[in-house]
């Protein structure tokens, strides 16, 4: 008995022991704050925020059927770039929209694009996907005008010489671009405009590209302000031999206009439509090289042929514009994009009367 005794005194003596051990460590331990609660992990778009390390980073998330999962970086005060263009068998994608609601409506005049620009709240977004059936995308009838302008002079009475047709009056221009940005037109961005020529996208039936050729300086000085005012998507297609000067407004978009081919060959056409495939591809990779961009190319003087779409394609752009006159439908050529050509004196009624 005495040996049970002492047995179950050491093993009370051990426990008292193990008692003031354990009370020990639990007070040598940080004391947690009353009510705190476990941090819980970033969410996706957090963490892709968090690894910009950039003051004005979004990140976009996507909702909807055939929406991406995995959220996409922009930049806030910019405009979107980029924003994918899902596909599914069978249906036609109609375009982001802020909220449930007007993705359901296919809302144009809430759809957003690379026209807009990127606003967020806490560094993030979130965009809704809607969609229709190809039958009604075909039956929308949907026809894009792509304006093309040359020059601008603020003479009312215009320039004199054979370019005068060439010279748009800044207070016709201003009215254009005006009536543009408030009766409701939808901007395409070029990605936006091949998508819909596959029958991939539905564009608004009110949808217009604007477009300037060779940048001359009276664009930089008398039409950048203009698209600047109204914030109107605008693209300056440049000649880059000549000039690579930086977008003139965050709503100007710079494409190749080729880099040296702007000049007559020996028979007095164009040099893209003298040269060889392989050619006009070295020239193209050097203009998308310093503008950054290889989506489309305006023909310089418009001239085309298989030849020049070929060295197109190896210089792995995907749009070239003509000056042939007409709009784009789902099918046009994308190697050969008509225009809605504005000369010297096509005043607001003239314009209306064109794209409506």
């Amino acid at each position: 008995m005495t040996g049970v005794a002492l047995l179950a005194g050491a093993a009370v003596t051990g426990v008292v022991l193990w008692q003031r051990a354990a009370s020990a460590e639990q007070e040598s331990r940080p004391a947690r704050a009353a009510g705190s609660a476990i941090p819980r992990p970033l969410t996706a778009a957090e963490q892709l925020v968090a690894d910009a390390d950039d003051p004005r980073a979004c990140a976009v998330t996507f909702s909807g059927e055939g929406a991406p999962a995995e959220p996409q970086l922009q930049q806030e005060g910019s405009l979107y770039a980029g924003l994918p263009l899902p596909t599914q068998d069978g249906r036609v994608f109609a375009g982001w929209y802020p909220t449930a609601a007007d993705a359901a409506a296919v809302d144009a005049t809430a759809r957003v694009n690379g026209a807009e620009v990127v606003a967020c709240i806490d560094h993030q977004v979130e965009l809704f996907a809607a969609w229709m059936t190809p039958e009604a995308n075909a039956a929308a009838g949907t026809r894009v005008p792509i304006l093309m302008y040359h020059q601008f002079t603020a003479n009312p009475e215009g320039e004199s010489g054979w370019l005068r047709g060439n010279y748009a009056y800044i207070g016709d221009f201003d009215a254009h671009m005006e009536h543009i940005a408030t009766t409701g037109f939808y901007l395409p961005t070029w990605d936006e405009l091949s998508a819909f020529i596959d029958g991939r996208l539905y564009l608004p039936t009110r949808s217009v590209i604007i477009t300037d050729d060779d940048a001359d300086q009276s664009w930089f000085d008398l039409a950048a302000p203009v698209v600047e005012k109204h914030q109107v998507l605008t693209t300056s297609f440049m000649v880059t031999a000549y000039r690579t000067d930086p977008p003139p407004s965050l709503w100007v978009l710079r494409r190749s206009h080729t880099h040296d081919m702007h000049q007559a060959g020996e028979n007095g056409r164009g040099r893209m439509v003298n040269a060889t495939p392989e050619e006009i591809a070295a020239d193209l990779t050097v203009s998308g090289d310093l503008l950054g961009a290889r989506e489309v190319v305006a023909y310089p003087f418009g001239h085309h042929d298989d030849t020049a779409k070929e060295g197109v394609r190896q210089a792995g752009f995907e749009l070239a514009r003509t000056i042939e006159p007409g709009v784009v439908e789902i099918g046009t050529d994308k190697l050969a994009l008509p225009v809605v050509r504005i000369d010297y004196g096509l005043g607001l009624d003239a314009l209306v009367s064109r794209i409506g």
